[in-house]
């Protein structure tokens, strides 16, 4: 393959990205009560969001289901063809139908509206297409419109797709604000496996102590501080005061940006380069919520310390989710 196909290649790909990222933009300026009205109504309800789409608004509709589950909201996945042979019992009046689909015109989802709608169960429609069927029958009608797919054919769901799981996702984000959805609650509907497991944990239940703690005082010199980098292999150094609390901190990467200025590492002291801010924890912070400041700021160590300052320990990004088992995205 020659320069000019993989940059053919390239432009391909980021048009796709662009294009998508582009109507989920279009979509959020269209934003009304309507998804406010879509919120109140879910919080409001004694039973389970029944969530139910064809093809690939089926697969989007399964995700949605699963976002919910993990944070707090009970839903269900419907297919509309089982619900034809049986599957329909499991609706009623205290559910909600939210049911997914572009065109709004899904023969096997839209037969099914009326006979929801017998039992009281409302309904709430995810499409393009404000007058369509889906959306005549719907209590509430969510607007997923985009102008185009990105498949150059327009046969491919695309953007269209990548609109309902981004409103998807918008749902579940405000409501585990709304009810008040805590780490806690995220560790009880995720009790199995490693990472279940140390969520469950305290900040101080897995950080480093001790020798196994890269430290050294104000004042030292770099070449100090670099060996002792090396010795523990964290890539940070924390620099302490007089008192042991807590001065700064040196990481790889104001090293790196040192020697791209070409100042001389052996003639300068670790105060000439530490960072006098750096963020932190306390021990007896949830690692759940240790995980979202790392990842918030973009980082993978965090000094612990005390009520005073003082450094009680280090914690890294792999106490956390296992050395080479989980990244940030959760895979």
């Amino acid at each position: 393959m020659n320069q000019l196909s993989k940059k053919r290649i390239l432009e391909e790909a980021i048009s796709v990205l662009k294009l998508e990222s582009e109507s989920i933009m279009q979509m959020s300026k269209r934003m009304d009560d309507s998804f406010a009205a879509m919120v109140e109504m879910i919080c409001n309800c004694p039973g389970r969001v029944i969530i139910g789409g064809i093809g690939k608004s089926g697969i989007i509709a399964r995700k949605i289901t699963a976002t919910l589950n993990s944070t707090g909201t009970r839903a269900i996945f419907l297919h509309p063809v089982e619900a034809m042979h049986g599957d329909l019992g499991m609706v009623s009046g205290d559910d909600i139908f939210l049911a997914l689909s572009s065109s709004g015109e899904t023969d096997e989802l839209n037969i099914l509206l009326p006979r929801i709608q017998s039992v009281g169960c409302p309904i709430i429609g995810f499409t393009g297409n404000k007058q369509s069927t889906l959306a005549r029958h719907s209590d509430i009608v969510i607007d997923v419109a985009v102008e185009k797919e990105a498949c150059p054919l327009g046969l491919a769901p695309t953007c269209s797709t990548t609109a309902m799981l981004a409103m998807g996702d918008a749902l579940a984000v405000v409501l585990i604000n709304q009810k008040k959805f805590k780490s806690d609650d995220f560790k009880r509907f995720h009790p199995g496996g490693a990472l279940g497991q140390r969520l469950a944990r305290q900040v101080g239940d897995i950080m480093l102590t001790g020798d196994d703690v890269p430290v050294i005082a104000t004042g030292e010199q770099m070449n100090s501080a670099i060996a002792e980098m090396n010795r523990h292999s964290l890539g940070v150094i924390l620099i302490t005061d007089r008192s042991g609390g807590l001065a700064g901190i040196i990481t790889d990467g104001d090293i790196r940006r040192t020697l791209a200025k070409n100042l001389p590492l052996n003639t300068l002291s670790v105060d000439d380069i530490m960072s006098t801010t750096p963020h932190n924890a306390q021990p007896d912070m949830p690692a759940y919520d240790a995980l979202n400041l790392m990842e918030r700021h973009e980082i993978t160590t965090l000094p612990i310390i005390d009520e005073n300052k003082k450094v009680k320990g280090i914690l890294h990004l792999h106490d956390i989710l296992g050395k080479g088992e989980f990244k940030f995205n959760g895979s």
